[in-house]
């Protein structure tokens, strides 16, 4: 499942920039998860709480979805990523390679596949709360 490799990613990443900020514990850690990546958040929170260590015991994930934004670089029509208006085939697809979507989606005012994400890719973290 790719929620735990994601899991694991943010576990060691909030380490070493924990470590950096010579944070002994970790108390909250504020999760951005573009909404293209189709992460199945459920199994991602508990990915991460069966993956804490000593230093993540008392630690809060809080994980927001940014909606996926299109600009449609023909037209200039600019319009939000809906996976309800996809098949199973094409949703799956897109879950894991988030860049095929150009193969999958057309700009619903003149039909072209060329156009820019905006905003809802990738996964980063947005700030580490804890104590020194």
């Amino acid at each position: 499942m790719h929620e735990w490799a994601l899991a694991e990613a943010i576990i060691s990443s909030t380490t070493q920039i924990a470590q950096k900020e010579g944070l002994k514990e970790v108390r909250e850690v504020k999760i951005k998860v573009g909404e293209l990546q189709q992460v199945e958040l459920d199994i991602l929170e508990f990915a991460l709480s069966e993956l804490k260590t000593a230093k993540f015991r008392n630690a809060k994930f809080i994980i927001e979805v940014v909606k996926a934004e299109l600009k449609c670089r023909v037209c200039g029509h600019t319009w939000f990523f809906s996976k309800n208006k996809l098949d199973a085939d094409s949703s799956e697809a897109i879950h894991f390679v988030p860049e095929t979507i150009h193969a999958y989606i057309k700009c619903p005012k003149c039909g072209s596949p060329d156009f820019e994400v905006i905003e809802g890719r990738g996964i980063w973290i947005e700030s580490i709360k804890g104590v020194k």
